[in-house]
């Protein structure tokens, strides 16, 4: 006879994150077909957990919470730049570094050099350590590529880090991540190859979800960032921004007026920014690691952002060169250390907040009946204790679609 539940995890706290930490005491949470079933005190069940349930997990008074997501990531890339950050730590600005071949243009032609299967064995590692901080759901940028062939390479390759991990990967196209060596003096012409021919490729090959352009006074402008945009909407995919990050380009509006899912960065936003995101329901995602580790000083305007009640989300930003961060709690504790976000506000951005920047927010983020059954299992008496830890993993169990994750592999 079958059982009501397929599993069942019981005596322990849950965070639900549908509305701050959404605590449930002495709790259980049930799924069925990979799904989550029922949550909710263990009073409350229709009967012994034994009874109800195929596999019961005791969590012994440990915290449970939503897998993380991590809605801003570049992991796919070849080589490193740690000579780079030896060079800015003698003086160098990263504006300079850029301009002079390196930054994105160097790991462009260290990952044009290697095969998909290189490529493929450098980056699932950085996927499989996101995944052990609690990971159960990453959105994967292209953009160190900047040629139509290596911009394909690098999402297959994100599809394959989907099909070989219990990871859920949420794809993203950011040809327009910085203007290449060969377009250096037309970079309208780069626009368009982007447009034409990259775009319609990468919605051919279902290979994306989303469009992200880099909008700054090193990358693209305005007119050609709202080009890209349009292409993007007229070809089904959604749109994302990597947006006022060294200056105020207006692109936070720009995007607000596209709906986009998130515009990250955010240092340098204007009121008016905020003011249009909030309208638009676009997520802010704030990326204190590439905040860190290029010792920036002008924080984002957390405070604006709640008083327009703007959604906000963090993320690692793990990339080469400014962000090769591969654990998202740490993110959690460097966003309430330099943003000043609340440990319930962290939680959040990687929880309830990162799946809305993802456009999954009806299927992903809190623990909710109907919702695919990812969720962690910490070591922990009180999710805060997640934001407070430095270097710590109180990791105990990764359970994704309903089934636990060997980490050891």
């Amino acid at each position: 006879m079958n059982k009501q539940f397929d599993s069942i995890w019981v005596n322990g706290l849950i965070a639900t994150c549908e509305s701050g930490y959404g605590l449930i005491e002495n709790a259980a949470v049930a799924v069925k077909n990979g799904k989550i079933a029922w949550v909710g005190p263990v009073s409350a069940l229709s009967g012994q957990p034994d009874n109800i349930a195929d596999r019961v997990y005791d969590f012994h008074g440990q915290c449970l919470t939503p897998g993380f997501i991590d809605c801003h990531t570049h992991v796919v890339y070849a080589g490193n730049r740690a000579h780079e950050f030896e060079m800015r730590l003698q003086g160098v600005s990263y504006e300079d570094i850029a301009r002079n071949g390196g930054g994105i243009q160097s790991t462009v032609n260290a990952t044009r050099a290697v095969s998909e299967d290189e490529l493929f064995q450098q980056s699932v590692k950085r996927a499989r350590a996101l995944m052990q901080s609690g990971v159960t759901t990453l959105e994967i940028k292209s953009g160190y590529g900047l040629d139509v062939e290596t911009e394909l390479k690098i999402l297959r390759v994100a599809k394959r880090i989907a099909e070989t991990l219990p990871v859920t990967v949420s794809k993203t196209f950011l040809g327009a991540h910085t203007i290449p060596k060969e377009f250096r003096d037309n970079a309208d012409d780069y626009v368009k190859l982007v447009c034409h021919e990259m775009i319609p490729q990468v919605v051919e090959n279902n290979l994306a979800e989303a469009v992200d352009v880099f909008c700054e006074n090193i990358a693209f402008n305005f007119q050609q960032t709202m080009h890209i945009f349009k292409t993007a909407r007229l070809n089904g995919l959604g749109i994302k921004c990597h947006s006022e990050q060294l200056s105020d380009s207006g692109s936070a509006k720009l995007a607000a007026e596209f709906h986009a899912w998130s515009v990250d960065h955010l240092e340098h936003v204007s009121s008016a920014g905020i003011k249009a995101i909030a309208q638009s329901g676009t997520v802010a995602v704030l990326l204190p690691g590439a905040f860190y580790f290029l010792r920036e000083k002008k924080v984002p305007p957390v405070d604006v952002l709640r008083q327009h009640k703007v959604p906000i989300a963090i993320a690692s930003d793990c990339n080469p060169g400014t962000s090769p961060m591969m654990s998202l709690l740490m993110i959690l504790n460097m966003a309430c250390t330099l943003f000043r976000l609340t440990p319930e506000e962290a939680l959040q951005g990687v929880t309830r907040h990162a799946a809305k920047a993802l456009d999954m927010e009806k299927t992903h983020g809190t623990i909710s009946i109907g919702k695919a059954a990812d969720f962690a299992v910490w070591d922990v008496k009180h999710p805060a204790e997640l934001a407070y830890y430095m270097g710590n993993n109180p990791l105990q169990q990764l359970v994704k679609n309903g089934e636990c994750v060997d980490l050891s592999r």
